[in-house]
């Protein structure tokens, strides 16, 4: 399962000493500390030096606390979160020390996926009481969300808190705490396919590593960069940097197992994605050497899983259920709850694969709810698809089509989830807008009313030369209300532009759900739709992700786009539903002209492969569609029933190879109650009569990725 295969987001915390004990280290005890020379007996006998040499040892034990903490925090993250917790209670409010605890707290809580104690440290950051680091700890507590959130499977969210975090905050906070935040925003950046972002900032956490001096926190940057170089298809420079890193970690004059881990478990990912399978190999089992000599079950279950995942892809399943078997008391000893999950779904695809498909299904389903427990949602979405294909593999049809359809459902939830956001925040840029727009006419408004003032003052004054007053007033009065008119008309024009943004998908070009929303009103007036309806959805998008990177992705998606529009008239609605998933409503029902321009959109989808730079993708689809009202009884729908009907005969083209689209021709129902029915159980409805379905084959086209 590719959401197994992932190096955990590295943490960068390490407490610096503050500016007061660092004057008095410098000027004194301190600096000899450093240096690991010996006190004079003056320097022993002053009391200020003595306390400066209190404080410096007290530093440097709290220092040497944190970084053992960070190092080992992957292998029991609970347990550590009670040391900080003490820790934390020997340092002064506000302090730069509490600062430090804080963040590490808040790391560590995100890990383990902790809310309770999360919500605890973001609520002190978020009330700091030093007002000169207030904009630090205010970052220090977005990052704290932020990691909780990417490692839940939200990283819209989790992107979204990195992005808002003042530039201000980030250039005050301490260096490793700006390293910590650096690298978990190019981690989530990087996975959110926003590569351009996340190369900004691993080369900011390069910088700063650089600057740490110490050798294992540029081993772990350096592996985040290999693994950025990968994704964005730079081959000879992810070797490169991955080389660098195992180097750097290996020279450490105090190398630990878990960092050493962690970069072997990026090689590996890195090789994977290079295709060198080999050696990919030869690293997963050479993390799970250096987790096992660590004593980390954890770290152990995760790097199981790992394996399990890789032997999967190499369909050697066997090889996988025995990982995966090993993985599961692990993590569910070290109430790794992600790396619990990771070890059910593999173990249950691997079941599945060999034949042992109701117990497989069991515990894929066990590991669905699990993440969906946890927030999870885009990971459980990735779930269910992945056990529609391995269901559609064992010939369990109905199983495949249910799973694809809870797929489905789970992605709108996101979709909507997504869309509800991204309204809110046009609306709150269109609600300042508007303000700003109202002041600016307030302000126009007010210097009106001044030049009327002026005007009657000028009347009383001037009372000899009145006519001449008059003209002047009203010629004032007219450039004004000149003024405003156009004001108005420039607003009016603003608004309506933003609306027809706010309705559009930016990428492609095509309306979104928004304006679907709208538009659907004119098919549907009479409470029933009225029209064709197609549901598209491209093979094998995440593959074109995964091997050639999200702007091939989008090359893709926007050749697409341009060829439905290109199948289609002026007047229908074209969609971008969602992801890689598109909507058409046509006003025809003519059953013939819905067939012919379902097997036109599925030509024209497939041929020629899309052109990404010197890059060819071949592309197929899927489709659902159906015409409504139903025949043969005229049974009228809402658009919502609608569309899940196209969706579940969509699935069914997915479930039964692919590249061709399903059609309903009738169904043979006479109210909602029978449809609901039948639509739940769509394929054996069809094999017994009951549903008429027309299936077309796409073209055969250039060899699938």
């Amino acid at each position: 399962m590719s959401m197994a295969l992932r190096a955990s987001a590295t943490s960068a915390l390490f407490r610096r000493p503050s500016p007061r004990v660092q004057a008095h280290a410098l000027a004194g005890l301190g600096l000899c500390l450093l240096l690991g020379c010996q006190p004079t007996s003056e320097q022993a006998t002053d009391p200020a030096a003595s306390s400066a040499a209190s404080q410096a040892a007290d530093s440097k034990q709290l220092n040497q606390a944190l970084e053992r903490i960070e190092r080992n925090a992957r292998a029991r993250p609970r347990e550590h979160l009670a040391e900080l917790a003490r820790l934390q209670g020997q340092t002064a409010p506000g302090s730069e020390e509490r600062l430090h605890v804080l963040g590490l707290r808040g790391e560590l809580a995100g890990m383990s996926i902790d809310r309770t104690t999360l919500e605890q440290v973001a609520s002190e950051l978020e009330q700091w009481p030093n007002a000169r680091t207030a904009p630090a700890a205010k970052v220090v507590a977005a990052t704290a969300w932020a990691r909780f959130n990417r490692d839940r499977g939200d990283l819209r969210e989790a992107v979204k808190l990195l992005r808002q975090a003042p530039a201000g905050g980030v250039a005050a906070l301490p260096l490793l705490l700006q390293l910590r935040y650096q690298q978990l925003r190019s981690f989530a950046e990087s996975d959110a396919g926003n590569l351009d972002a996340a190369s900004v900032a691993i080369d900011q956490a390069m910088k700063l590593a650089e600057r740490s001096g110490q050798a294992w926190r540029k081993a772990l940057v350096l592996a985040d960069v290999a693994n950025l170089m990968a994704r964005t298809q730079q081959f000879e420079r992810a070797k490169q940097g991955i080389e660098e890193a195992v180097r750097v970690a290996e020279s450490d004059p105090s190398p630990d197992l878990l960092t050493l881990n962690q970069v072997q478990t990026a090689r590996a990912i890195v090789y994977t994605q290079l295709d060198d399978l080999t050696t990919a190999r030869q690293s997963f089992e050479k993390a799970l050497e250096y987790s096992t000599k660590a004593g980390a079950p954890g770290v152990i279950a995760l790097n199981l899983g790992n394996l399990a995942d890789f032997y999967l892809r190499q369909r050697q399943f066997a090889r996988a259920l025995e990982l995966a078997s090993q993985a599961l008391p692990m993590a569910r000893e070290a109430r790794q709850l992600s790396a619990e999950s990771v070890s059910l779904h593999n173990s249950g695809i691997a079941k599945i694969a060999l034949k042992r498909v109701e117990e497989g299904k069991q515990e894929v389903r066990q590991s669905i709810t699990m993440d969906e427990q946890q927030g999870a949602i885009s990971i459980a979405a990735d779930g269910w698809a992945e056990l529609g294909q391995y269901l559609e593999e064992a010939g369990d049809w109905a199983g495949a089509i249910d799973a694809l359809h809870r797929h489905r459902v789970l992605i709108d939830s996101v979709l909507r989830e997504d869309a509800r956001k991204t309204v809110l925040e046009q609306q709150e840029r269109y609600d300042a807008d508007q303000r700003a727009k109202e002041i600016q006419l307030l302000n126009r408004d007010n210097s009106l009313k001044a030049e009327q003032i002026r005007a009657r003052d000028l009347q009383l004054k001037l009372w000899a030369a009145l006519g001449g007053c008059i003209v002047l007033s009203a010629a004032l009065l007219g450039m004004a209300y000149q003024r405003i008119r156009r004001t108005n008309q420039a607003l009016a024009t603003s608004n309506e532009s933003l609306k027809i943004q706010s309705e559009r998908d930016p990428l492609t070009g095509l309306a979104n759900r928004r304006h679907f929303q709208a538009a659907i009103k004119r098919l549907a007036a009479k409470g029933g739709l009225s029209g064709t309806v197609f549901l598209i959805d491209i093979d094998h998008f995440k593959r074109v992700n995964d091997q050639h990177g999200h702007a091939a992705g989008d090359s893709v998606l926007i050749e697409v786009a341009r060829r439905l529009r290109a199948a289609l008239r002026e007047d229908d609605l074209v969609v971008r539903w969602g992801g890689e998933e598109f909507l058409i409503v046509v006003e025809t029902r003519d059953p013939a002209t819905a067939q012919h321009l379902a097997q036109r959109l599925l030509d024209l989808i497939a041929q020629p492969a899309i052109q990404h730079g010197s890059l060819r993708v071949p592309v197929t689809a899927s489709i659902g569609f159906g015409s409504f009202p139903l025949a043969p009884n005229e049974l009228s729908v809402d658009w919502e029933r609608a569309i899940d009907l196209v969706d579940t005969v969509m699935y069914m083209a997915k479930a039964h190879g692919r590249n061709r689209a399903y059609g309903i021709e009738r169904m043979d129902v006479n109210d909602e109650a029978g449809l609901q029915a039948l639509s739940t159980r769509m394929e054996a409805a069809w094999h017994e009569g009951q549903v008429g379905m027309s299936v077309l084959q796409g073209p055969p086209g250039e060899s699938r990725l």
